[in-house]
């Protein structure tokens, strides 16, 4: 499969051991929302929203070295705050969180985070719940590739998602 050059995804180990073998020359980006998701897991919620800012920080810089630097303020602050986990969470993961940064600039915004698949599983999940139950595995199914299709075929899909 040539032509792969990004995966995001939210750090599943299946899916980091299988792009690996199917995608080996491919980069792996973290999507930024679940990482500060992780981060917060271990922030009070007094605290939540100045570590927000100082996360949102990081990943609004001009480039790798530039948001590298603004991480390396931002774990000391963490420390300063006595967030332990927080700060060893940032420390070991904010680097994967960058890759989209040896990308166009212009692309950025779109390739950081794996919404736009979110996106798609909520609709499908949406629609199966609706019908409430399935007679077999092969009537979901084609449920979901219905649905799939319409998506495939309406103005969703034919809105540019990334400038060329």
């Amino acid at each position: 499969m040539d032509g792969v050059k990004l995966i995001v995804g939210d750090k599943c180990r299946g899916m980091l051991e299988a792009v690996g073998e199917v995608f080996p020359d491919a980069k792996y980006q973290r999507c930024v929302v679940h990482f500060c998701r992780n981060v917060f897991s271990f922030v009070p919620r007094s605290k939540g929203k100045l570590v927000a800012k100082m996360l949102k920080a990081i990943h609004a810089q001009e480039s790798k070295a530039a948001a590298l630097a603004k991480a390396r303020d931002v774990v000391a602050a963490l420390k300063e705050m006595k967030l332990k986990e927080a700060t060893k969470k940032v420390e070991d993961d904010v680097e994967e969180t960058l890759t989209y940064t040896s990308f166009p600039f212009e692309h950025w915004t779109r390739i950081r985070t794996n919404n736009v698949i979110e996106r798609l599983n909520r609709e499908i999940l949406r629609r199966t719940h609706v019908m409430g139950c399935f007679l077999d595995r092969n009537s979901a199914l084609m449920l979901v590739c219905a649905r799939l299709r319409h998506v495939a075929g309406t103005q969703w899909s034919n809105k540019k998602y990334m400038k060329t």
